[in-house]
C-alpha cells in the first residue's frame, strides 16, 4: 500500500512539474542555436528555459558538467585564471555579459576572480550546502548556468571574491 501511495504521489509531482515547465517554455523567447556572446547588456533579463536535451546539444561535455550540474573545473586548469587581457567575460551558456576585466584580480586560487559583476542583476546568488559546507553559489541570471561561488574575502571596494569557472565563461577582448 505504501508503494502504491508513493507511486501516486511521484506521478502527481512529475505531471505538475512537467506542466509548469511547459507553461514556462511557452512564454520564454527561443534562444539562438549557438551562443553569441556580446558586450551589449540588455536592459531587462529574460529567462531562458531550455530542456536538458537542448543544453546537451548546445554545450560540450565539460561545459554541461559545470554549467548544468554545478561541477567545478580543477584549479589552474581553466583558460582564464591567468588572462590579463582587457575585455568582457560573458556566460558560456547564453552569452550574457557578466564581468569586466577591470574588476578581475589575482586571488591565487587558480580560478578567475572578480570583485563585482557588471551589474548586480546579471547574476543570481543561491545558498549551496553541498560538500559539507555553506557557500554562496553564483548563477547566470538569464540561463541559470552555474558560474562558481562568491566569498567575502575579496579586495576593496566590495570585499567580495567572485570565484568563477573558466569553462562557464567566454571572453570578448576589447578591440584595440
Amino acid at each position: 500500500m505504501k508503494i502504491i501511495n508513493f507511486i501516486g504521489i511521484y506521478c502527481l509531482l512529475v505531471s505538475t512539474v512537467s506542466c509548469q515547465n511547459k507553461s514556462k517554455e511557452a512564454t520564454s523567447p527561443t534562444p539562438p542555436a549557438t551562443v553569441q556572446a556580446s558586450k551589449e547588456i540588455p536592459e531587462k533579463i529574460v529567462k531562458w528555459n531550455l530542456s536538458e536535451q537542448e543544453w546537451k546539444k548546445k554545450l560540450d561535455e565539460t561545459q554541461y558538467y559545470v554549467l548544468r550540474e554545478q561541477g567545478t573545473e580543477r584549479a589552474f586548469s581553466g583558460k582564464y585564471w591567468d588572462n590579463h587581457e582587457t575585455g568582457t567575460y560573458c556566460c558560456a551558456g547564453c552569452g550574457l555579459p557578466l564581468f569586466n576585466s577591470n574588476t578581475k584580480f589575482e586571488s591565487g586560487t587558480g580560478w578567475p576572480s572578480f570583485f563585482k559583476p557588471l551589474r548586480a542583476d546579471l547574476v543570481t546568488e543561491n545558498t549551496d550546502i553541498s560538500h559539507g559546507m555553506k557557500r554562496t553559489e553564483v548563477v547566470c541570471a538569464r540561463c541559470d548556468g552555474h558560474l562558481g561561488h562568491v566569498f567575502e574575502d575579496g579586495p576593496k571596494p566590495t570585499g567580495l571574491r567572485y570565484c568563477m569557472n573558466s569553462v562557464s565563461l567566454v571572453f570578448i577582448p576589447e578591440k584595440k
